[in-house]
């Protein structure tokens, strides 16, 4: 393409004219420490929800991808898939300098940065190899993805007000009045290929984050206020580091309105909760209590959003009420440490 002056004309620059990306990960289980992901897709797309690039792939993960009702995709598709280090590079083109939008963050940048890091691993190990053989070209598949900035679906749907019965996203999209093909099994469905029903979903994922930009602030992070945890799932740092924490004082037990919030106390917040996590840990700490992440016998308090009725509770929240722990919600806990 050439301009008036015979001279070449500048590519147009995708990433300015199409800032953010969604991705859908399918994935072998729930923590990418033990897990592989199977598949990916994405959309790139501007503030209109124009889509102006896209990318999907299907990882040979090495070992058992799964039941196939649970991703959608032919068994012999991953015999001839590459890993996801053959990927890398592109989705770090795809990536890189983008807002990322994604549901449940912790799990989604989750796998996007451990399988980054085996993939680099890999390539270093080869490349040390290729080194003693002396002559070989070097294995150069690319870095963890750089996002500007990473969006997290599922706890904006929870710091917007929402109570959630189903955090999946087909649910959370309903419930934002996006409308997805229904998910129950049927052999229309079991025909439709997985890169179909994929698009599906991060189509979905795009429409929600922008019903939720209109409808009030975004729960955001930026990469390097995440890390790992044991189970490889992206959290805050601030979070991270309160779990690993030794507690500095013994546990008075549980907690009642009559004795108040005391140090030492254990302190479970599910992701129930409409304020920042973060916030709740800081205040945990400065109060001289131990925040936890597993719920036990020893827990003194729960703090959840959703605290009944009983039919309603699940996760930490129902285990809390079998085992007779209180729960209170995060505005209640603010309130008990005003007052003392």
């Amino acid at each position: 393409m050439v301009n008036n002056n015979d001279t070449p004309a500048e590519e147009p620059n995708l990433t300015e004219l199409y800032p953010y990306v969604a991705l859908y990960p399918q994935a072998t289980n729930i923590h990418p420490s033990t897990g592989r992901l199977v598949t990916l897709d994405g959309v790139a797309f501007n503030d209109a929800g124009e889509v102006g690039d896209e990318f999907h792939a299907i990882f040979n993960c090495g070992g058992d991808p799964g039941p196939r009702h649970m991703h959608g995709v032919d068994y012999s598709l991953f015999d001839r898939a590459p890993k996801f280090g053959r990927h890398l590079r592109t989705l770090d083109r795809f990536i890189d300098g983008r807002t990322l939008i994604v549901h449940d963050a912790p799990f989604a940048w989750g796998f996007i940065v451990s399988e980054s890091r085996r993939a680099m691993n890999a390539a270093a190990r080869a490349n040390r190899s290729r080194n003693r053989r002396q002559g070989r070209r070097r294995q150069r598949v690319g870095h963890v993805p750089a996002p500007i900035g990473i969006v997290d679906t599922l706890a904006t749907a929870r710091k917007q007000g929402n109570v959630l019965t189903d955090a999946r996203l087909d649910a959370v999209a309903a419930q934002a009045g996006v409308e997805l093909p229904p998910v129950q099994a049927s052999a229309a469905r079991a025909a439709e290929p997985e890169e179909t029903t994929s698009r599906q979903r991060t189509l979905a994922l795009m429409q929600l984050y922008l019903r939720q930009r209109e409808a009030g602030e975004l729960v955001t992070r930026t990469p390097d206020e995440l890390t790992n945890d044991r189970f490889g799932l992206q959290r805050s740092r601030i979070r991270v580091r309160a779990e690993k924490a030794e507690p500095t004082k013994g546990n008075p037990g549980i907690y009642t309105a009559k004795s108040g919030l005391r140090p030492g106390m254990e302190v479970v917040v599910t992701d129930d909760v409409a304020m920042d996590h973060d916030d709740i840990i800081q205040a945990i700490l400065d109060a001289d209590m131990t925040y936890t992440e597993k719920l036990s016998r020893e827990t003194s308090l729960v703090i959840s959003n959703v605290t009944g009725p009983a039919s309603e509770l699940r996760g930490k929240a129902m285990h809390a009420e079998r085992k007779n722990i209180p729960l209170i919600t995060d505005e209640e806990f603010f309130a008990v440490l005003r007052e003392q």
